[in-house]
């Protein structure tokens, strides 16, 4: 059985990462290349890279941030963001990206989706899908337009697997920032509708929320955005958590797995008597 993957995306808005709160108000946190560096050493099994700024302005991808950002990223690299052609995703690639994240095209220019398929493979193109909730029923929302439109998540998902895309990702506006836990009946209608892996995102405050939904859905991988910005080690944390109920890959080191955790999921203080030992590494004397 596949472990499951931790994903981190990060929203950049005018070349700036930004902590994103339902769509509506993003607060600044730092450059793109930073976080990248941050989460690779804090053991992210893929960063995904979404410019929110390109096509609200109609703009080219920011190709010098990949660029810059790729050099510091040793796991997966998803880019989105003011893609509209092949050749925006050729340069993209040669920029450093593993995959790219197709959102608008998904509504509007579906035909890329396919030829992308075939250019690059289907493993290189992730459909972005984002979710709200109205009136009972899950839409699309387009936050370009800020607006729903006349297709549910599970029909654009299914809709954009048929297409050629091998990845679909799923996002709540509604628990964007929130900290309120994963959609999980938002999750499911997407993991049962297609067969291709699945990333959600949007309301992940701690690793308890991180266990519930790979406990409750089929979801293949969970990323979280504004949850890995602010702790250090928070991923290597998170992760020495779920590996205790779910399949994670670990990093060989700073893991975290010897060590405690109180009911919020924070790492607890080591033994006076632990911390003392580990002042010292005794190095036994060499025998010629």
């Amino acid at each position: 059985m596949l472990k499951k993957r931790i994903a981190a995306n990060l929203v950049v808005k005018d070349g700036v990462v930004v902590q994103s709160i339902n769509f509506k108000k993003y607060l600044p946190v730092g450059k793109p290349t930073i976080a990248v560096e941050f989460l690779n050493q804090w053991g992210i099994d893929e960063i995904i890279l979404t410019d929110i700024s390109a096509s609200k302005n109609k703009s080219e991808p920011n190709y010098q941030m990949v660029k810059l950002a790729s050099t510091k990223c040793y796991v997966p690299l998803t880019v989105g963001g003011g893609i509209t052609q092949i050749d925006q995703i050729k340069e993209l690639m040669h920029c450093g990206a593993d995959k790219i994240s197709l959102n608008q095209s998904a509504i509007k220019n579906s035909t890329l989706i396919t030829n992308a398929a075939k250019i690059f493979g289907d493993q290189c193109i992730v459909v972005s899908v984002d979710a709200v909730l109205e009136n009972n029923t899950y839409k699309v929302f387009d936050y370009i337009n800020n607006k729903t439109i006349n297709e549910s998540p599970a029909q654009l998902a299914k809709r954009a697997e048929d297409l050629g895309a091998g990845e679909i990702l799923i996002n709540s506006v509604d628990r964007d920032g929130g900290y309120r836990g994963y959609d999980i009946e938002l999750i499911n209608s997407i993991c049962d509708i297609v067969k291709i892996p699945v990333i959600c995102c949007g309301g992940a405050k701690n690793a308890k929320d991180f266990i519930e939904v790979f406990s409750k859905t089929k979801a293949s991988a969970a990323s979280a955005a504004n949850f890995f910005h602010f702790t250090e080690h928070s991923v290597n944390i998170t992760k020495a958590n779920i590996s205790k109920h779910i399949n994670v890959r670990l990093d060989t080191f700073a893991n975290y797995q010897d060590n405690t955790f109180d009911n919020s999921f924070r790492l607890k203080k080591k033994s006076d008597t632990e911390l003392e030992e580990m002042l010292f590494i005794k190095i036994e004397k060499e025998v010629i």
